[in-house]
């Protein structure tokens, strides 16, 4: 999300995240501040200095010119992968949800099933529910009241969307007695195509049948003792849900103005609903069956052991390195300890200060 600085309250950086006038005149003003402050300071060097400076930025123009095509040509080898993909998953589509079978494996003799019990395994059932509960991003959205509408999601697809820049997530459910909608939506506008600042995020407006909303719960308040209303009171009130995916949190109109706290909340859950729509497209659309057998979450397990050795290495490297200076101090120390009494033949003065202090151990982080 774009950091607008000093322009915006502290802490509201997640304001950038949505689509308000106010909001991108705040930033274009913050450029040409920021622009008038470096002219500024452009004119307090050197002339030979500047002349350097100069120079750079014709280097840095060229390489920005390269990176244009860079990004360019990677938008149209992600297209032409995108059409490659789309048979394998319309045939994985088809085996989940039992539209095509393929053969059996088994050896003759050992499948003792009835045709029943085949009839009742059709395609892979909780395969896209099963996915996402395997990945650590999206089990923590699922609750145990969300499971039930989710064994009825038949597939989810994504595309990249031009006017204007950015990308949808489509989840397509069979019929249901949780709502009447076919395909929920969610839609991220991009402010730039090749850099995950968000605009603004848009869901599809959940048809629930009469009491089955899983983002609400019913909330019955017994009265006070003495009330003349001896009926307990009903209300209704919002509860945590994934298909709160679908009603992503709005930043308020210009005229009102937000708290700091209030803007840090919306920060955090406009990095939140991002990281979920991007973990979806990038890791469980293209790699599904590999969450649902599980082995997509060791391999994430095993990077992130790899990651952690890494920051060991480097902290032991340092400890070495420590380790060493203080054997070299110590050498020193016994030395002069040694050579002291030979000139004087007298006791070696007592050691104060910092050249007898043992050098300070190096906490970990």
């Amino acid at each position: 999300m774009a950091d607008l600085g000093s322009a915006l309250p502290t802490g509201s950086t997640a304001l950038s995240a949505e689509d308000r006038a106010g909001l991108v005149n705040a930033l274009k003003d913050k450029l040409q501040h920021l622009a008038g402050q470096q002219s500024g300071f452009l004119d307090s060097l050197s002339p030979a200095v500047k002349n350097r400076v100069s120079a750079l930025q014709e280097f840095q123009s060229k390489h920005d010119e390269l990176e244009a095509k860079f990004f360019e040509e990677r938008a149209a080898l992600e297209a032409k992968y995108q059409k490659l993909y789309e048979p394998l998953y319309t045939k994985r589509f088809e085996i989940v949800n039992g539209i095509t079978d393929v053969e059996s494996k088994d050896e003759p003799g050992n499948n003792t099933s009835t045709d029943e019990n085949r009839e009742e395994e059709k395609g892979v059932p909780e395969f896209w529910l099963t996915a996402m509960k395997t990945n650590e991003v999206l089990s923590v959205q699922i609750t145990d009241r969300d499971e039930g509408a989710l064994k009825y999601l038949k597939d989810i697809k994504w595309c990249r969307i031009d006017n204007p820049k950015g990308f949808k997530i489509d989840f397509y459910f069979d019929t249901n007695p949780f709502f009447k909608n076919s395909v929920l939506t969610k839609t991220y506008h991009m402010i730039d195509d090749n850099e995950p600042i968000l605009e603004r995020a848009i869901g599809t407006e959940i048809d629930w049948y009469p009491g089955k909303n899983l983002t609400q719960k019913l909330m019955k308040k017994k009265p006070k003792k003495g009330a003349k209303n001896a009926k307990p009171v009903t209300k209704t009130e919002q509860c945590e849900s994934f298909f709160n995916f679908f009603s992503p949190p709005q930043v308020p109109d210009d005229d009102e103005e937000l708290d700091e706290e209030t803007a840090e909340n919306l920060q955090d859950l406009m990095e939140q609903d991002y990281d979920i729509g991007s973990t979806i497209r990038d890791k469980i659309i293209p790699h599904a069956v590999s969450w649902f057998t599980g082995e997509a979450c060791q391999l994430d397990e095993l990077e992130d052991v790899d990651e952690e050795d890494d920051e060991d290495e480097e902290d032991g490297d340092e400890d070495e390195d420590e380790d060493e200076e203080d054997e070299d101090d110590e050498d020193e120390e016994e030395e002069e300890e040694d050579v002291k009494p030979r000139k004087s033949r007298q006791p070696a003065p007592k050691r104060s200060g910092p050249a007898g202090e043992q050098p300070p151990e190096c906490k970990q982080q």
